[in-house]
């Protein structure tokens, strides 16, 4: 099977996990995963008709996708890995989607980034809803502070949440805090399940689901 037909596989896959939870057809948005891949490898994806991408590094991702975004200017663009202080400027100026706002330092300088460039990506909020102390992510139980501190003494603009459960752990309690957290927050944008548990996240209400490997193979 080739990169087409994975990509074909998962979009059927992404469809009758909408019908199996009596969602609208269409409401799930694939983000494809091309952390690791070089711009050939993507090229494929792109011609098969994929236009939203995600990827972990922003030095990574500086040295392909602005050609690939030159070549094919409605692809968009999705951070999701962690974002360090010093690469927010890089980030802002050339993603179209930040998921990974984790703690108040970083949002004050996205937030200033973005003064500064007049360039406004979408914004999501990570939580670490396992509290794994290796992974980023904003503690679920002070989540709706955040957003609020976002909102209301930044001005950000806040359009959803993310979340990463705990890769030894049942993946739906982490899936339904996040959509609990997300109704809280009164946002409707829920970027949750990878490609081992895209299913069950949609199966919970996610908005957009992050599959690399069953699209691009192994890694």
């Amino acid at each position: 099977m080739d990169v087409q037909q994975r990509l074909g596989d998962v979009l059927s896959r992404i469809r009758a996990s909408e019908r199996a939870a009596k969602r609208a057809e269409g409401v799930v948005t694939l983000v494809a995963v091309s952390k690791t891949f070089d711009a050939e490898a993507i090229r494929p994806v792109i011609a098969a008709g994929q236009r939203v991408f995600g990827e972990n590094r922003v030095q990574e991702a500086q040295g392909k996708w602005p050609e690939l975004k030159r070549e094919t200017p409605n692809v968009e663009l999705h951070l999701i890995g962690p974002l360090q202080s010093n690469k927010a400027a890089d980030a802002v100026a050339l993603f179209d989607v930040i998921e990974t706002i984790d703690r108040e330092k970083i949002a004050r300088v996205v937030a200033a980034e973005m003064e500064r460039q007049g360039r406004k990506p979408r914004l999501y909020v990570q939580v670490n809803t396992g509290l794994e102390p290796q992974k980023a992510g904003i503690a679920p139980e002070a989540t709706v502070a955040f957003i609020d501190l976002c909102r209301l003494e930044l001005g950000l603009d806040v359009e959803g949440l993310m979340c990463i459960p705990p890769l030894d752990e049942n993946p739906g309690p982490h899936f339904a805090l996040l959509a609990k957290l997300a109704a809280k927050c009164g946002l409707t944008k829920i970027s949750m399940g990878m490609s081992g548990d895209f299913e069950t996240a949609i199966a919970f209400g996610a908005s957009s689901v992050r599959v690399g490997s069953a699209i691009f193979g192994a890694r």
